[in-house]
């Protein structure tokens, strides 16, 4: 699994594209853990998702992208705002963008990680700031349930 989340911290995702993920690591767990037997009828049938989820304590995949991002934002935001990693993650982009509904840019997902985790309206670069608060929002949204 570590192949797919190879450099997923800087990945700006939507909702469409966790659905996907999501779909591809419960085909990939139900690839391994194979058909299940049912006692009463005797046939064969695939594993659900909650019964994938009883056999495999790991956290899905979504749950490892944000956890992975909010890491990272720790230590974009102590770089500082001058250095160039800073002003492209959390910078905005200028030019025009495509027709249709705008993209998301990286500091978005963070802010939308927040009100889940019940730190609506703060300001997510100064509480990155205090390590000891950073690691329990962190932790927080580690145990995010995400369908």
């Amino acid at each position: 699994m570590q192949i797919v989340l190879y450099g997923c911290e800087n990945w700006s995702l939507t909702l469409r594209e966790e659905r996907r993920f999501r779909v591809f690591d419960n085909r990939v767990l139900r690839s391994i853990f194979g058909p299940k037997r049912d006692e009463a009828t005797g046939e064969w049938r695939n594993l659900n998702n909650e019964e994938l989820n009883n056999l495999f304590s790991s956290p899905n995949i979504v749950r490892m992208m944000k956890l992975k991002r909010m890491r990272l934002a720790r230590h974009v935001t102590r770089t500082g705002e001058s250095r160039d990693v800073c002003r492209v993650l959390v910078g905005k982009p200028e030019g025009k963008r495509s027709f249709g509904k705008p993209s998301r840019i990286w500091a978005d997902n963070i802010k939308m990680d927040l009100p889940v985790v019940g730190c609506e309206g703060m300001d997510w670069i100064d509480m990155a700031q205090d390590r000891d608060r950073w690691r329990a929002l962190v932790n927080a949204v580690m145990n995010l349930w995400v369908p």
